[in-house]
């Protein structure tokens, strides 16, 4: 994927970097000093961050290619809406009705897509090697690997520290130029018919 430098398009991922990491932050503070179940502004912050993420996923993207683009991009989509999910799920909690964590049926699909959020920070820390620094990598795999430990065990210090870890891990990456991928290789046809050609003109 490709992203021309300079455009409004490269500026919009590029900020997405801050604001999704620093808009989640703020939806953890907020569960930690009121709790996730009561709440609602938390989950306000929670939704926005989230779905901010979306442009964080397509930033990574356009500095990785092949199999592992195509990966990052189909994890990353399910993550994000469990993630969304949840965040309307803390909503509808505050507002008084029951959470779709304890309810049967349709309702513990909310439970695998959330799981989908971690790992595509996870993805995004593989997909960075070779392309940033590795404490800005280190950062991203540990709030990766956090970020499940604070959730489901409802551990809102970790909840913050995790946030933390990303708001630097990724607010790093949209300070300093992060380089493009190696262009891919010309087809293998054209060297075929290149050599061809002068094997033609060396006869």
């Amino acid at each position: 994927m490709n992203a021309v430098p300079g455009s409004s398009a490269d500026r919009l991922l590029t900020a997405s970097l801050v604001v999704a990491p620093v808009l989640y932050l703020v939806a953890n503070i907020l569960y930690a000093l009121r709790g996730w179940e009561s709440d609602s502004a938390g989950g306000v912050f929670h939704v926005l961050g989230a779905t901010a993420y979306t442009l964080v996923l397509v930033r990574v993207a356009t500095w990785t290619s092949g199999t592992l683009t195509a990966v990052l991009l189909a994890v990353g989509s399910i993550g994000i809406a469990g993630n969304v999910a949840y965040g309307f799920d803390t909503i509808h909690v505050a507002l008084g009705d029951v959470s779709l964590v304890d309810r049967d049926g349709a309702a513990t699909l909310i439970k695998p897509l959330g799981l989908g959020f971690p790992l595509m920070l996870l993805l995004c820390a593989i997909a960075l090697r070779g392309v940033a620094p590795r404490w800005t990598v280190s950062l991203i795999g540990l709030a990766a690997l956090a970020f499940p430990v604070a959730n489901i065990g409802d551990v809102p210090a970790l909840g913050i520290a995790d946030s933390i870890a990303a708001v630097i891990g990724f607010g790093a990456l949209a300070v300093r130029r992060t380089p493009a991928p190696p262009p891919p290789l010309p087809p293998a046809a054209d060297s075929t018919v290149s050599g061809s050609t002068t094997a033609r003109m060396a006869s």
